[in-house]
């Protein structure tokens, strides 16, 4: 086989299965991949040996008839995902040299089923941006680029490194997480797929928190029949994770390819915001078609609290990182910068060990939390939350998901939203809601901007109704027939 890098997950785990290739070779492939494009940064560590141990490990089974799920196939790791003996730093300075003595609850299940690591991908840090640039590693490059431009593109945050990764071929998928849209915009910047699953489906034990009642892994794969795999070997209870929820996993896989016929598909009008580019509102209106023309009925919904989400959002977010990161001081691991006294100790290493967005975030949340304030921002901010769950219940009693646009717009230049954080913020405006509500939603590439970006499309689905989003999300992948990729620019 020419170019092993190009098989989809699916593929290179049928290929493996019948010993049409190793795990070596298709690893080996990989590293080979990883070490011409550097230039994307998506790999803040990158761990040769062990995946090449890994894949030697998983021939052994196959070649016995033996092996789990995602036998022999190699993936990227978010640099959030604790890793037993590997560096974790959640891409801050403030990390530095930490090497976790224990591995995370989805690490653990992707190795359980065979998985193969590749290394550790690049993030904005603590998970904290929309366009991976506040990495303490410099910002991840995007594998796309305008029509006739040279200009470097961002690849969408936090899991920048997670998108750019997939979407260069520099792994079969990877593992991401969600907290306002951390995995579904990456995927529509890249051309990619990212599920974003129910709160509490997959296990945040041993992923570094940003805001605990958000934050969700999920994966980034090319399609959507891989999100599917990925997802089934992820997901699961776990007794050490106190938001886990105890029901079984079911075969997502098996959910594919059953049509949408019957479904009913919604469709918000709040979603229709001022400013929003005309090809986004004309993708989002041929998804419609698409899905119409499959069998679903489209009905009209309405979620009357959406224009308060982002607001909300940006106070809920920041007061659990304000409280999350309290415990980066500099005494028991990390980053620690001498001082006079251990107060001055805390000031420094804080001081030196986080960026400005994360010091932004938890200015804010300290802010939001603090005696007089609270009841103002942080209690309202929860109100309001409530609410927006409310109006996704009452919108899941005319249908069975939504269709949504991923993003307000295509991926844009690097350096050219940094100096107005507001404007960056506004990049979550149709992905935040979920979040606060703590359903599941999936982007699926559809389309390409006026100057050749890819443009995504989100479904929203019901809690713990991940199976019916993915068929959902199976259906409008077989409309939009997706084909383009990136030129290889990085390799010349």
């Amino acid at each position: 086989m020419s170019d092993l890098t190009k098989l989809t997950l699916a593929g290179a785990r049928d290929a493996l299965k019948k010993k049409e290739i190793t795990s070596v070779e298709l690893t080996g492939a990989y590293l080979a991949a990883m070490e011409g494009a550097k230039a994307l940064n998506t790999y803040v560590t990158v761990t040769a040996d062990k995946a090449l141990d890994m894949a030697k490990a998983s021939d052994a089974k196959l070649a016995k008839g033996e092996g789990g799920a995602l036998e022999g196939l190699p993936l990227g790791i978010k640099d959030l995902f604790a890793t037993k003996g590997v560096l974790t730093t959640a891409c801050s300075h403030i990390l530095d040299g930490f090497t976790p003595p224990y591995e995370s609850t989805v690490t653990s299940n992707l190795w359980r089923d065979g998985a193969v690591m590749l290394g550790k991908l690049n993030n904005d840090e603590f998970a904290m941006g929309s366009s991976n640039e506040t990495s303490f590693y410099g910002p991840v490059v995007n594998p796309w680029r305008r029509n006739g431009s040279d200009t470097k593109i961002v690849p969408g945050g936090s899991s920048g490194g997670s998108s750019a990764a997939v979407a260069a071929r520099l792994c079969l998928a990877a593992t991401a997480t969600d907290t306002g849209g951390s995995i579904r915009q990456p995927a529509a910047f890249t051309g990619t797929v990212g599920i974003k699953p129910t709160y509490g489906r997959c296990s945040r034990w041993g992923v570094v928190a940003f805001a605990s009642s958000l934050d969700q892994a999920g994966p980034i794969a090319r399609d959507v029949r891989d999100a599917a795999i990925m997802l089934g070997s992820m997901a699961g209870y776990d007794e050490k994770d106190s938001t886990s929820v105890d029901r079984p996993v079911p075969n997502y896989e098996a959910a594919l390819g059953q049509g949408v016929k019957g479904l009913k598909v919604g469709i918000p009008k709040e979603y229709r915001v001022d400013g929003m580019p005309a090809e986004i509102d004309a993708l989002w209106t041929r998804g419609i078609e698409w899905l119409k023309a499959a069998g679903a009925e489209i009905v009209d919904v309405s979620l009357p609290h959406t224009k308060y989400a982002l607001p909300t959002y940006y106070i809920v977010a920041p007061a659990e990182c304000s409280s999350n990161l309290a415990r980066y001081d500099g005494v028991r691991y990390g980053l620690r910068v001498e001082g006079k006294d251990i107060t001055d100790m805390y000031e420094k290493t804080r001081a030196a060990g986080f960026g400005a967005e994360v010091k932004r975030r938890v200015l804010i949340g300290t802010y939001v939390l603090s005696a007089g304030y609270y009841d103002a921002y942080y209690l309202k901010a929860q109100q309001v939350r409530t609410l927006i769950a409310r109006d996704f219940a009452e919108a899941y009693k005319k249908c069975d998901v939504l269709l949504t646009p991923t993003a307000p717009s295509a991926a844009f230049g690097i350096g050219e939203k940094t100096a107005d954080p507001l404007s960056m913020y506004l990049n979550d405006v149709f992905t935040v809601t979920v979040n606060l509500a703590g359903l599941p939603g999936i982007s699926v590439p559809a389309g390409l901007s006026s100057d050749g970006l890819p443009l995504g499309l989100q479904l929203i689905g019901k809690t713990f109704d991940e199976e019916t989003l993915l068929r959902a999300a199976y259906a409008l992948e077989e409309a939009a027939q997706f084909k383009a990729e990136p030129t290889e620019w990085w390799k010349a």
